[in-house]
């Protein structure tokens, strides 16, 4: 039988599968079922700053109401404060407790401070790695690309700088290079970067004049942005690549590795299939394997990258061109 077993952030996982940041984390017994199905390891749903932030302040004005009647008692009520990380770092704690797989906790902070601060109270949980997922939408039309991009570099380096986890990045496409963001993330520190983060746009419904936010899971197309970048990647940087949107089969899985993935993060393909379906893509590797004599994932990772490629140019402009020209 094939070996699925690959190193991610240098901790070994016995399969390339990563369940990705997710619902599917905030249940134990899911977390417990997806280690069966043989998960290489799984991403905690993100501990958001902004969420702590908005829930301390609907505390304070739920003991604010009605605060000016009866103040002669209020000495009587203890003092109550909002517990700020405490609930999700006690999840954290009690998954981490519940499966012997490799768990890396999620992050995503707004303010320079908390970054670090939230980032080691999750280290002290016992993660085996931190994902800095960089979920945001610059819209300060003072701010240049270069601005955006040095206040990331320094929150990977300040991370870094107190906190000995292993951080992998969770990156938008929109950069302007993005090749030279990923060169500067590993010179910063970064262990692996996440290809790539997909915001929730919002909709709008014309008949009630309103903005509509409903949570769409990925579908196949969009797996081919990570996938030409993970080909362009790989043999060129350091860090370890994952994939992370648009994988929804065992095939699609292949194609992540065939392009130079180190693993391949799910999360939609098991909120439509179950849990039990990693089982199925995990089969359907093996078999794929089997069929070509690969005994492990190395002997075919990176073999369609733009590094090992026949026609090195199929992933860049060239192939545009000609592809347009082909169309009658």
């Amino acid at each position: 039988m094939p070996n699925l077993s690959t190193t991610y952030l240098g901790v070994p996982l016995k399969s390339p599968l990563v369940v990705a940041a997710s619902s599917i984390s905030s249940h134990v017994d899911r977390v417990q079922m997806a280690e069966s199905a043989g998960a290489g390891a799984l991403v905690i749903r993100s501990l958001f700053e902004e969420q702590i932030q908005l829930d301390s302040m609907q505390l304070d004005e739920f003991l604010a109401a009605g605060s000016d009647s009866f103040s002669e008692a209020t000495s009587f009520f203890p003092k109550i404060e909002h517990g700020g990380s405490k609930e999700h770092l006690m999840w954290v704690e009690k998954t981490r407790k519940a499966v012997s797989m490799p768990i890396f906790a999620s992050l995503n902070a707004v303010s320079p401070g908390a970054w670090v601060t939230y980032a080691k109270q999750l280290a002290r949980t016992g993660v085996n790695g931190l994902e800095v997922n960089l979920y945001s939408v610059p819209t300060d039309m003072g701010k240049s690309g270069s601005d955006i991009e040095k206040a990331l570099y320094e929150v990977i380096e300040s991370i870094k700088a107190e906190v000995a986890l292993p951080v992998a990045v969770k990156l938008s496409p929109y950069y302007t290079s993005p090749a030279n963001v990923i060169k500067q993330l590993e010179q910063h520190g970064a262990g692996a970067v996440v290809l790539f983060n997909r915001f929730l746009q919002p909709d709008i419904d014309p008949d009630t004049e309103t903005l509509v936010n409903e949570m769409v899971l990925s579908n196949p197309a969009e797996l081919r942005v990570p996938l030409r970048w993970a080909a362009l990647l790989y043999g060129r940087t350091r860090l370890d690549l994952a994939v992370n949107t648009g994988v929804h089969t065992g095939r699609d899985a292949i194609k992540a590795l065939l392009a130079g993935a180190t693993v391949v993060q799910v999360a939609s393909t098991l909120l439509q299939n179950g849990i039990p379906y990693l089982s199925t893509m995990l089969l359907d590797i093996q078999n794929w394997m089997d069929e070509r004599g690969y005994k492990s994932l190395d002997d075919f990772r990176g073999k369609v990258s733009q590094k090992h490629c026949d026609d090195p140019f199929a992933f860049e402009r060239a192939q545009y061109v000609k592809l347009l020209s082909s169309i009658h």
